[in-house]
């Protein structure tokens, strides 16, 4: 089991391939991690070192672990944060190769473009690309609320808003749209969801809300999901395994207080999480 995580690379803190790879590899996955970014820590902090990497120096790893065989051996390619255009249309040549080499091998595009509190937070070429370029190359989609608006071009303000244009992302070419961060009209009070849509089937899987809002969160989440389709979970087993281990990995971190994920702290609880949210189907059987 190998996957290619192609995701910026912080020193200090867990987000992109820092907080993705050691997830997956708690799962028993090979991770082939390449970087887009080389930073000290996250922004927001009162400094941050380090830059995007260069799309030449980017391609050029690429072209490496292709050499390597690695197209030959990886069962899922896994993007997030890309850092500038140049690069999100390297990793979209990546992916052409690769799926017109092994058109069976998975693409899971975690759109990093930006949150409901910020906005969009890339460059303006970034969202253009990603959307036209990179989600009709996919297979998994994984944006959050904020993001899928984005993609789709209209407000989801219910459960079944949400399904109705995921449908639209889904005639681009993906099979699966799994909406992160979901604050619908139709969530409790305290909690919030994620929905995970398929052309003929909708689940959605509510966890209780915690008073914290941890950068990398959404990197984690890609990377549990995928780590749990690559070990051959459905849809909605592999979402109720997310939901479930991204819960118990910020529970933790509430209790620590700290504004970083403790997701080493947590490694057993990555595999098995103590608790078990199940994903309820709102569609289809």
């Amino acid at each position: 089991m190998t996957v290619i995580s192609i995701q910026s690379q912080v020193a200090f803190g867990h987000v992109g391939n820092s907080a993705a790879v050691f997830p997956m590899q708690m799962h028993g996955i090979d991770v082939i991690a390449v970087p887009t970014t080389l930073l000290s820590n996250r922004p927001g902090y009162p400094t941050i070192r380090g830059r995007v990497l260069d799309a030449e120096l980017v391609a050029d790893l690429l072209l490496g672990v292709e050499e390597r065989g690695a197209l030959d051996t990886a069962n899922t390619i896994l993007s997030g944060y890309l850092g500038s255009p140049e690069i999100a249309a390297e990793v979209a040549d990546f992916v052409s190769r690769a799926k017109a080499r092994h058109p069976k091998l998975i693409y899971c595009c975690d759109p990093v473009l930006g949150d409901r509190d910020r906005g969009l937070f890339v460059q303006a070429d970034i969202p253009p690309l990603v959307r036209d370029r990179l989600c009709p190359l996919a297979d998994i989609i994984t944006p959050n609320h904020f993001e899928f608006e984005f993609l789709c071009g209209a407000k989801a303000a219910t459960s079944d808003q949400m399904i109705a244009l995921a449908q639209t992302l889904l005639a681009r070419g993906p099979s699966t749209v799994v909406v992160t961060s979901a604050d619908l009209a139709d969530t409790p009070d305290g909690e919030i969801e994620t929905l995970a849509v398929e052309r003929a089937k909708a689940w959605r899987v509510r966890t209780p809300k915690l008073p914290i809002n941890p950068n990398g969160t959404g990197d984690l989440f890609a990377s549990l999901f995928v780590s749990a389709r690559v070990r051959g979970s459905d849809t909605p087993d592999a979402l109720a395994h997310a939901a479930s281990a991204i819960f118990a990995v910020l529970e933790q971190t509430a209790l620590r207080g700290t504004g970083e994920m403790r997701i080493v702290e947590s490694a057993g609880l990555l595999v098995h999480p103590k608790r078990r949210f199940d994903a309820v189907a709102v569609r289809g059987s």
